[in-house]
């Protein structure tokens, strides 16, 4: 308390001593004729902001000393606009009002009377004004995260931009009133050096930076917080609301499963992120207080004990799933038939849109208003990717050929190519890579676990898939392609440039056993002897029989069954796509009994089975569809393995 009122009595000092006990030389500021203002407020923050950055990096304070003032964009903004236009009117703010009172200044005691008065009315009317007290309530932003730069960088830089006005004071002062005593002085020079020498100290000095969970403290304490949000029901979502969020594609929302990455694979809500709670901080961080992100487990006393602990870290937007994942099969899941309750018409067709969307039972709404034919994984119109253009939390990847790409592509978007994704693994070519060379791709693009990736095929929707393969095993399911790809895009006359994106590279974390769905030549050997699987080889024909190959051997896996992954497309005026769902479905119910049924797809090098995984899996909804990534090239070049040919 002591130091502080020293502070203050200092301040005031200060302020006196520069003239603010004048409102006329207050008000010099507005004719560029006295910029005592500037020049004192500028070095007031210069001085505050670098002491407070030398003070942290040599240990003198901590983050959790330091109230950090909330950002209310809103309110902010419109206080901003009355304080400015009552400084220009009576050249007095409430602290220099102040040191007008003790200069024995009358208008300044009438001013300052006045702010004690709009005080007092403030509190009687609070109750109406609350709503723009709290509009654009954004918790604590700082200046040089907005800008993607370090603190001692911002430091740095606004240094030497105060050091300018410094300069730029005395000048115009020179030109409009003929003093600027100081402009080119030894004393300026000094001066500027001085803060200059300062600002790159801080620079350079092991910084403590600010601690992210210090912010947290702003507010009500955090457990009282806990239990505020709480007590407002603003700590769950229902799993209704949850399935309607997820069907639309809310960007805004994180679904995170913190199961075992066994019982993720097994089952899991359809765009969920699979990450263990002890690397939630670390992988949330990014969206820390950006949307919505909802926990969830088989029950609710692990997202809940894990809600409270992130609340504590400061993160303000965690929700949990009420009753779990139980609660969501039995909620929305769960059949028509089999519910206690009869349901109204309206309800049930809620219920089977919802079955449809999470478990691929009915049709995929190729119509849908929002422009997406189900969950991610899965297929997105290009409408809804012309409203997400721009967008950050969007990445598009196309794959066409670098000279297509250059002569025009889709705003904001990059090209790769999907042998990007492949190389030589254990000796057999075209494999797709381990998941730490797939993950450092997805970092060089600027990718994060919560980024919605499109990519954008050109007639061989393969290449797509076989990159959606890639992402899968990286343990990235928040991906869509895009339907009729570049050449709809192209034909609807959408939005095209030749600008490179900015990207700015990301840590993305590894993921544990995400890769569930590839399987080798001896489980497939396996699935050979026991005949416990349908064994889907999609090449051509022609090669499935034996009639053509390129490979070791000619022929096929016994006992494999043979649709070519081509009969899975149709192109229409240059257009291709996949064929309307009721049409593929049929055509593989004739194959595979049922959506319960072990799938393992396969043809050359994966490249093509890639795709009819796709279709299998994310349009038809079957449940057991795994992918033998080696394929005919490595099985017809082990002579130990069987070969089989058709008549």
């Amino acid at each position: 308390m002591a130091v502080s009122l020293l502070v203050g009595f200092g301040f005031g000092f200060a302020l006196e001593r520069a003239g603010f006990g004048s409102s006329r030389k207050l008000g010099g500021i507005f004719y560029f004729r006295d910029m005592t203002v500037l020049r004192v407020m500028f070095t007031a923050m210069i001085t505050a902001m670098l002491g407070l950055h030398l003070a942290l990096s040599l240990g003198i304070v901590a983050s959790d000393q330091i109230y950090f003032l909330p950002t209310v964009y809103g309110a902010q903004i419109v206080g901003g606009v009355l304080f400015g236009i009552g400084f220009g009117l009576a050249c007095w703010c409430p602290g220099t009002a102040a040191v007008g009172v003790a200069s024995g200044r009358l208008d300044a005691l009438i001013y300052l009377f006045g702010a004690v008065l709009g005080s007092i009315l403030f509190n009687e009317i609070y109750g109406l004004l609350e709503p723009l007290y709290t509009w654009g309530e954004s918790g604590v932003k700082f200046v040089w995260e907005a800008l993607g730069v370090s603190a001692p960088f911002f430091a740095l830089v606004f240094s030497g931009l105060g050091v300018a006005a410094f300069w730029f004071a005395e000048w115009i002062e020179r030109r409009t009133a003929g003093t600027g005593p100081y402009f080119g002085s030894p004393f300026l020079k000094a001066f500027s050096v001085a803060v200059l020498a300062a600002a790159f100290g801080v620079a350079v000095l092991p910084s403590a930076g600010i601690d992210r969970a210090a912010v947290s403290r702003l507010g009500p304490p955090p457990e009282t917080a806990i239990l505020q949000t709480m007590q407002a029901g603003e700590d769950h979502v229902e799993p209704e609301a949850l399935a309607d969020r997820l069907m639309t594609g809310d960007p805004s929302l994180l679904l995170v499963d913190i199961r075992t990455p066994g019982e993720y694979s097994a089952f899991h809500i359809k765009g969920a992120l699979n990450v263990a709670p002890a690397d939630l901080p670390e992988t949330l961080a990014p969206r820390r207080d950006r949307g919505t992100i909802v926990l969830y487990s088989n029950g609710m006393t692990h997202p809940a004990q894990a809600r409270d602990a992130l609340a504590r870290m400061g993160f303000n937007n965690v929700t949990i799933l009420t009753d779990g994942l139980q609660g969501f099969m039995h909620r929305v899941l769960k059949p028509v038939s089999l519910r206690e309750a009869p349901l109204t018409a309206e309800m049930a067709a809620q219920v089977e849109a919802w079955r449809g969307f999470f478990l691929g039972t009915a049709t995929a709404r190729a119509d849908d208003s929002q422009g997406s034919t189900g969950g991610m994984p899965g297929l997105v119109e290009t409408a809804w990717l012309n409203e997400h253009l721009g967008r950050g939390d969007v990445r598009i990847i196309e794959t066409r050929s670098q000279p297509a790409y250059n002569g025009g592509h889709l705003p904001g978007s990059v090209r790769m190519d999907p042998e990007h994704f492949r190389g030589v693994v254990g000796g057999v070519s075209s494999m797709v890579l381990p998941v730490d060379m797939i993950v450092r791709h997805l970092e060089l693009l600027g990718i994060r676990p919560e980024t919605t990736i499109v990519v954008v095929p050109s007639e061989k929707i393969m290449d797509a898939t076989l990159i959606g393969t890639a992402l899968e095993r990286a343990g990235h399911r928040r991906y869509a392609i895009l339907n009729g790809g570049w050449e709809k895009w192209l034909a609807e006359r959408r939005p095209v440039d030749t600008l490179l994106p900015a990207i700015t590279e990301t840590a993305y974390p590894a993921p544990r056993e995400a890769d569930r769905f590839t399987v080798d030549y001896r489980t497939v050997l396996e699935h050979v002897h026991r005949r416990s699987a349908v064994l889907l080889d999609v090449r051509p024909a022609d090669y499935f029989s034996g009639a053509k190959s390129d490979e070791a051997r000619a022929g096929h896996i016994p006992g494999a069954v043979n649709r070519p992954f081509a009969d899975d497309l149709a192109t229409i005026d240059g257009i291709t796509s996949f064929k309307p769902r009721a049409e593929l479905e049929e055509a593989y119910a004739r194959l595979i009994p049922s959506k319960d049924t072990t799938v393992v797809v396969s043809c050359r090098t994966g490249h093509q089975a890639s795709q009819t995984r796709f279709v299998l899996q994310n349009i038809l909804g079957y449940r057991k569809v795994f992918w033998y990534d080696g394929g005919w090239a490595e099985w017809s070049s082990r002579p130990e393995l069987p070969v089989e040919t058709s008549p």
